[in-house]
């Protein structure tokens, strides 16, 4: 079964909060802290000093959660209430990535579709037809640790 997460996301200030989060409740940094500048094809999208913004991190907590988050850059759009947050799914295969973005999606809007990631994934992000944004991620191969 896929594994739900809250994804936040900040206006510049993600990895200040998430090492404030790390010494509430411990835990580790999965795969460090993932800058847009360390994927060229984000990188390009971003304006003049974004590039250094967090795109991605994760913090795995004691007792098996996780929370994952990133930076919001104005070259996404307008950083407001509503867009501040969505959930992460980490399914257990290809199959069920497609199942569940499909099902999601249904009377929803597809903000990315659904397609191989430059993190070796299977990654897409929708709107449900609620107004929640949801990430679909399954991992084909595990990311290397740095």
């Amino acid at each position: 079964m896929a594994q739900v997460s809250p994804y936040l996301n900040f206006k510049g200030t993600c990895e200040e909060a998430f090492n404030f989060y790390k010494s509430v409740f411990g835990g580790e940094f999965m795969n460090g802290i993932m800058r847009f500048s360390s994927i060229p094809e984000h990188a390009q999208h971003c304006k003049p000093g974004e590039e250094n913004l967090v795109m991605h991190v994760a913090l795995t907590v004691p007792g098996g959660s996780v929370i994952m988050g990133s930076d919001f850059p104005d070259s996404f759009g307008e950083f407001k209430r509503g867009n501040d947050f969505s959930l992460a799914i980490a399914a257990e295969s290809e199959a069920e990535a497609k199942k569940l973005f499909e099902s999601l999606g249904a009377g929803g809007k597809v903000d990315m579709p659904l397609d191989k990631a430059p993190w070796g994934a299977l990654f897409g992000q929708l709107k449900d037809r609620f107004g929640i944004t949801w990430a679909v991620n399954y991992q084909y191969e595990p990311v290397p640790q740095n």
